[in-house]
């Protein structure tokens, strides 16, 4: 039986196999070990995905792009149908062509037929909503079983994670992980040492796990409805002054999963509407422009562009010359703060919380690993930080770590 660890993440997607006894990712896009999570539909073309599918669609080529797929999974959108050129297509049937296109090129590169899977899995899919929770696990399992695979056995991501960790523990330690993803932050402690990682059960050594459903494109979805979205006339004022423009477009606009809700007729007759009876109609003409053109992706790019801009070297910009000239949004790190500091806190609240569960005070944990994007992030690695201001901080490879621990699992299958 041959078997791979599958970290299919929101913003990007991993998938590993064993190698002389060492866990490997597989090359999903050239030499790239991450493939973005994303999918373009061209009329009478084979759908794209990865960096390929976020190209054509810059590049201007018609088609629907869609990308932060899993972030459907526990949400009724999963079983709703999309219009992808002239037929329509099942959410859930979206992600199933995306893992499918990602199960061949891992089976091309690797030259074996891959039958088992360990599908990585954040602690809540949907907060405090435990069917809603189970119901996204069936799904995905659902799913990984139509592509091809007999075998599906699912692992907690920040759990994942600690597995690729203890590969480096040279003595027995407690360590807070933090998996700061795409869509959700997860959070498990856990009892690791050389001898417990040869172990197959380790359910003794999981002292807590917990998560919420925040992640990278909720900072995303922040940032531009803080920086972005007032330039498009946002909170502007309609002629009657005691009524505001309405916000639904810009949620949708701002939120990845949502934005393809708009590109209709329907939504464009809503916004002449809204021009005519704004007080400040150039501003809302900045929105109709956008979607009209169906550039909702590439403003939501932007804002992502920005957001890492600021993180590595203090301040971005969205570029919005494309909508008119000369207009930009600038982002600097205190302003991001402004925007984002509410889910950070809620971040660092979910650590409180593994504490307690745990039974432990903050003093007894030795290191705090980090992995996933948007612990890159300096306000964000402040707070989880400051929850633990004792332990030991250890960088995980970004994008690497869940999916590596999730081939080591999957080793126990072959």
């Amino acid at each position: 039986m041959a078997a791979c660890g599958l970290d299919f993440g929101t913003s990007n997607t991993t998938l590993g196999i064993g190698i002389g006894g060492a866990p490997s990712l597989v090359p999903l896009e050239g030499a790239h070990r991450t493939l973005p999570s994303a999918i373009f539909f061209a009329p009478g073309r084979e759908a794209q995905i990865g960096r390929a599918a976020i190209d054509a669609y810059v590049e201007g080529t018609p088609g629907r792009l869609m990308r932060a797929l899993k972030s459907v999974l526990g949400s009724s959108l999963v079983e709703e149908s999309t219009p992808v050129g002239r037929e329509r297509i099942r959410f859930r049937d979206v992600i199933a062509r995306y893992l499918t296109a990602v199960k061949a090129r891992a089976e091309a590169e690797a030259g074996i037929s891959l039958d088992a899977v360990v599908h990585g899995r954040p602690v809540h899919f949907v907060d405090d909503d435990p069917a809603a929770d189970r119901k996204a696990e069936d799904t995905l399992r659902q799913i990984a079983e139509s592509i091809g695979f007999r075998h599906v056995r699912f692992q907690y991501e920040p759990i994942a994670a600690a597995l690729d960790y203890e590969r480096t523990v040279r003595a027995e330690e407690i360590a807070l992980i933090a998996d700061i993803g795409g869509g959700t932050s997860d959070f498990s402690i856990v009892r690791l040492s050389p001898e417990r990682h040869r172990r197959d059960d380790r359910v003794e050594d999981i002292l807590a796990n917990d998560g919420v459903r925040i992640g990278g494109t909720d900072f995303d979805r922040t940032l531009s409805l803080g920086a972005v979205m007032p330039l498009l006339g946002l909170g502007s004022p309609m002629k009657r002054g005691d009524l505001a423009v309405p916000n639904a477009y810009f949620h949708d606009l701002a939120t990845w999963s949502s934005i393809n809700r708009l590109y209709n007729p329907k939504t464009l007759r809503e916004i002449d509407e809204v021009v005519r009876d704004a007080a400040r109609p150039e501003l809302v003409t900045r929105l109709r422009r956008v979607v009209e053109a169906e550039r909702g992706h590439s403003l939501a790019m932007a804002v992502e562009g920005a957001k890492i801009a600021t993180s590595d070297q203090g301040q971005g910009s969205v570029d919005l010359g494309w909508v008119e000239p000369a207009l930009s949004a600038n982002v600097d790190r205190p302003r991001l703060a402004s925007h984002t500091d509410d889910l950070a806190r809620r971040m660092a609240e979910r650590i409180g919380r593994c504490l307690d569960q745990a039974g432990l005070s903050a003093e007894r944990i030795d290191a705090l690993f980090l992995t996933g994007g948007s612990t890159g992030l300096p306000h964000v690695r402040a707070a989880l930080i400051a929850t633990v201001p004792d332990a030991r901080v250890v960088d995980g490879d970004t994008f690497g770590s869940v999916g590596l621990g999730l081939t080591l699992e999957a080793a126990r299958l072959a």
